[in-house]
């Protein structure tokens, strides 16, 4: 909030552990106009069993609750996440759970991993009775369902102004450009004599899983 009141264009608060996102953190979201409505929220599986093994701390239902209340109370809100498939003995049900977890929030964009043990930590000792094949037809169903999502929402921009931070030119060439929208959606965009850090309204004409392509207008 006093980062906010500096006065900054564009203030993202990238991520935060559920555990400690405030109901007071998401109202300071919504009350900023110059903080950005995108919000990275990992909720790693969607099956309480294993967030208890996972030492994370909350539920399911408690999670579902924070995304509730972001959805509602930011307007315009974007939400990302990360998923991990296949740590130890999870099972098929499990997996269902974080499916349905995924059909339920369909996030904007998530980041999804098959687990590896990380030395030094509890779930490096347990003993994994997955086998490598069955973790990454989770992994593809995963993407497939989660991928589903994003590109809807990409293709309900088309025929929409927005406004695009610019990062920079391609480099391949000159009239193409790319940015990020309020909601941290990456733009390719055409247009002419913009630079880096310039804020450019941009009409959308196409939308693919991972980005929106625009004009500038």
């Amino acid at each position: 909030e006093e980062t906010a009141k500096i006065g900054i264009p564009r203030i993202r608060f990238m991520t935060s552990h559920p555990w400690d996102f405030t109901d007071e953190m998401v109202d300071i979201i919504a009350r900023y106009d110059n903080i950005m409505p995108f919000i990275h929220l990992p909720v790693q599986s969607g099956d309480d069993e294993i967030l208890k093994r996972m030492g994370r701390r909350y539920t399911r239902e408690s999670y579902m609750k924070l995304y509730r209340k972001i959805m509602d109370t930011v307007p315009n809100a974007a939400v990302s996440t990360d998923i991990i498939v296949g740590f130890p003995n999870e099972s098929d049900e499990a997996f269902e759970h974080t499916l349905e977890l995924v059909k339920e929030c369909q996030f904007d964009n998530a980041f999804t991993f098959i687990y590896s043990p990380r030395p030094g930590t509890p779930a490096a000792k347990m003993e994994d009775g997955i086998d490598e094949q069955t973790k990454h037809e989770r992994l593809y169903r995963l993407n497939e369902e989660w991928n589903k999502y994003a590109l809807e929402k990409n293709k309900a921009y088309i025929g929409k102004k927005v406004t695009v931070l610019v990062d920079g030119a391609s480099k391949r060439n000159d009239h193409v450009y790319s940015g990020y929208t309020e909601t941290n959606k990456l733009v390719n965009f055409t247009g002419e004599n913009i630079k880096p850090g310039d804020f450019v309204d941009v009409m959308i004409t196409d939308a693919k899983t991972f980005s929106l392509d625009g004009k500038a207008v």
